[in-house]
């Protein structure tokens, strides 16, 4: 392959993007822009691997030498619901002043797919580069689903590196808290309320509760700050005149990486009288030396560092990463979601600046 016209590239991830907008990818049903994505690396000639709806390739133009280094590059094609409110089609992409690109998942994470793709097509057309590169674009994200990024990493080969596509506004996370999500069930009795009867399960998940409010993690992240806990979910009773024997409550918890998971849950599980119920344990908090020659680099070309609150498919991968990607969280999930036109051209420039001369 000869070396890609960039600027070629840049007008085809802003087409690129429009057709994802286009193409309905609510999580689970990422199958139409799967192929649509998988169809445009055919094009340049990419042999493309596919389990469920996630896609992946790689680049020949690197060393052939046994212990070569692997990055990988990653996003998301899968969008949540829309939500209501939206002025325009969130399924039809709209440009408002020339540089406004209006559509659900524009922001979150397309800009950062489309970019991710435009800069492994560029380096995998330049000579021989001293690392293996990776590409995936992954389903399930927004759900954290089985079939996403954790079904295909085995099949990756070994990965040194990961460089995860999320609206960042091209900052560096090197770190992100993990999640734990407990379901809580408090266990009474049934009675007459007019004869104060039974136990009230409602009473005993508040206890449980008022505990939990006033619960604090006394290990404070450099990056991450303090690990966090919050009640988001409560429902009890069935009629006015019976005392409940079920109450049922869930618990969000955002971690550092100065817990193991297993240690928070044991914690919580010994303070309170509820059942728990884990929904999943392998949400974890990610971090990265901050030290590492990929964060250096980011430093050396003016990259802004950070450690991010909010979750990504970093939590399912067991090597380094960094979090890294075009437009901004704040807009993700919000109705008439947008990105910059001239936010991905510049996304595009950075991850090359990056990665072109990069070495471990």
């Amino acid at each position: 392959m000869s070396i890609v016209n960039l600027q070629i590239l840049k007008k085809e991830a802003i087409q690129l993007l429009i057709q994802i907008i286009n193409t309905p990818s609510i999580s689970k049903q990422e199958n139409k822009v799967s192929i649509l994505i998988e169809d445009y690396l055919h094009q340049y000639g990419f042999y493309v691997k596919r389990k469920f709806n996630n896609i992946w390739t790689e680049n020949n133009n690197y060393s052939k030498k046994k212990d070569i280094q692997t990055i990988l590059l990653n996003s998301h094609h899968d969008t949540v619901k829309p939500g209501k409110n939206w002025i325009t089609d969130p399924f039809s992409a709209t440009i408002k002043q020339e540089d406004q690109l209006i559509g659900l998942g524009s922001n979150d994470a397309g800009a950062s797919v489309v970019s991710l793709i435009s800069t492994f097509i560029y380096l995998s057309s330049l000579s021989e580069l001293p690392y293996r590169l990776v590409l995936s674009i992954t389903a399930e994200e927004e759900i954290s689903g089985n079939l996403g990024v954790r079904s295909i990493l085995p099949e990756l080969g070994s990965i040194n590196l990961g460089i995860v596509g999320e609206p960042t506004k091209m900052q560096v996370a090197i770190a992100e808290k993990g999640l734990i999500v407990l379901d809580c069930i408090a266990e009474g009795k049934t009675g007459h309320s007019a004869r104060n009867t039974g136990i009230n399960a409602i009473y005993i998940a508040i206890r449980d509760i008022e505990y939990l409010r006033s619960l604090s993690f006394d290990r404070k992240s450099d990056f991450l700050g303090f690990t966090t806990l919050n009640v988001t979910q409560i429902q009890g009773g069935i009629q006015h005149n019976v005392i409940p024997d079920i109450c049922s409550f869930v618990i969000d918890i955002r971690t550092n990486e100065l817990y193991e998971n297993e240690e928070l849950i044991d914690m919580i599980q010994k303070k309170i009288h509820s059942k728990m119920k884990l929904r999943s344990l392998h949400l974890n908090s990610s971090f990265i030396n901050p030290m590492h020659p990929i964060v250096l680099k980011a430093k050396f070309i003016g990259i802004n560092t950070y450690g991010s609150p909010t979750l990504s498919d970093q939590s399912t991968m067991p090597f380094s990463t960094i979090k890294m990607g075009v437009g901004d969280s704040v807009r993700s999930h919000t109705p008439n979601e947008y990105v910059l036109i001239s936010e991905i051209m510049e996304g595009i420039d950075i991850y090359i600046c990056l990665l072109k001369d990069f070495n471990f």
